[in-house]
């Protein structure tokens, strides 16, 4: 019996992967040339592969431009087109491909289709480039094993997106989730390893808006000057993350800490999360941690700082007053919303 092929839609918003090398050395994008190059790439084309619409958006950027209103620009993209296509691909830069996916997650909690981000370390029409199975992965995937979430395909993994970060400034192994499995593993076989958040389906997912809120990251080291980080806490901030040493502990330093309180009294979002890869946030361990509680902060559990950092921005967009939304977003920071952290 006959099957219509899948039909996935990519949004290319720059990257490596459509770079060229320019006449004086380096990297730059070059508009027109990546649809050029996948029609031109008969592997991209074969009938058991899905169609694709390929849509290159006017301004290609580097992904250290990127911002939440680019992200917003995004999502309001898959929007746009969720009822035309049976998958999306998103093209983007490394260096911020992990906050991107993790604010499409946030921004399309209750998505019914694949969103996959991916990209490539080398451009794709350069030797040796892996932005060619990554891409081909992402596609093959977003068709024939779905899932209703937000991905990130880099190098025979799909991981959640917003349990991505990138780890490797220069290998193809550019992107780890360490504290949660990949949603499927690609060798000879594809391999499901984590179930999906939810099940498929057509319906239209909700959007939630995000706006470029004043959030401040300050991360703890050894001989700190604390008159830098009260100057810091005095600023008209809607939120903080305060990267702290192991569990979450911070030194017990009495002005820092009633610095620390005034913010939150303030009602600035302050977020404790760990600078360690791997673990969890515990504010019960230990007296460092114990304090940051008692000074209001709230617990980033096992979160990348990018999943941290753009839930923060999305829960801070919604309407309501300051006093009202922080109350909220205290409370769903420490919540997960769409596989964010572990319960």
């Amino acid at each position: 019996m006959y099957q219509a092929r899948k039909h996935i839609y990519i949004a290319y918003t720059g990257g490596t992967i459509g770079m060229m090398t320019s006449a004086k050395g380096g990297l730059t994008p070059q508009p027109g040339m990546l649809e050029d190059k996948l029609r031109s790439l008969p592997e991209f084309t074969r009938k058991d592969m899905p169609e694709f619409t390929l849509h290159e958006y006017p301004t290609l950027l580097d992904s250290s431009d990127m911002s939440p209103q680019h992200w917003g620009i995004i999502a309001a993209d898959i929007l746009a087109n969720y009822a035309k296509y049976d998958g999306f691909v998103v093209l983007h830069g490394t260096d911020t491909m992990a906050y991107t996916a993790s604010a499409l997650s946030f921004m399309l909690p209750d998505l019914g289709k694949p969103v996959i981000v991916t990209g490539s370390q080398i451009p794709l029409t350069a030797l040796r480039s892996d932005g060619h199975d990554n891409l081909l992965n992402a596609l093959y995937l977003a068709a024939y094993h779905p899932c209703a979430e937000v991905g990130l395909f880099f190098n025979h993994k799909l991981l959640r997106g917003n349990r991505s970060t990138k780890v490797n400034t220069s290998g193809f192994d550019a992107f780890d989730s360490p504290n949660c499995e990949p949603l499927f593993r690609v060798g000879i076989d594809v391999e499901p390893v984590l179930p999906a958040l939810r099940s498929l389906h057509a319906m239209q997912p909700e959007w939630q808006p995000v706006q470029n809120r004043a959030v401040a990251i300050m991360t703890l080291y050894p001989g700190m000057d604390f008159s830098l980080a009260q100057h810091l806490l005095e600023q008209d901030l809607d939120g903080l993350i305060l990267q702290t040493f192991g569990a979450g502990n911070a030194p017990q330093q009495p002005e820092f800490l009633a610095a620390l309180q005034r913010a939150c009294e303030r009602d600035i979002v302050a977020v404790n999360h760990t600078q360690c890869l791997r673990g969890s946030v515990n504010m019960g361990g230990y007296a460092g941690g114990n304090a940051l509680r008692d000074c209001g902060l709230v617990s980033a559990v096992d979160m990348t700082l990018e999943a941290t950092l753009t839930k923060l921005h999305v829960l801070l967009s919604r309407p309501g007053d300051k006093k009202s939304v922080a109350a909220m977003a205290r409370r769903q920071m420490e919540k997960p919303l769409c596989g964010e952290l572990t319960e």
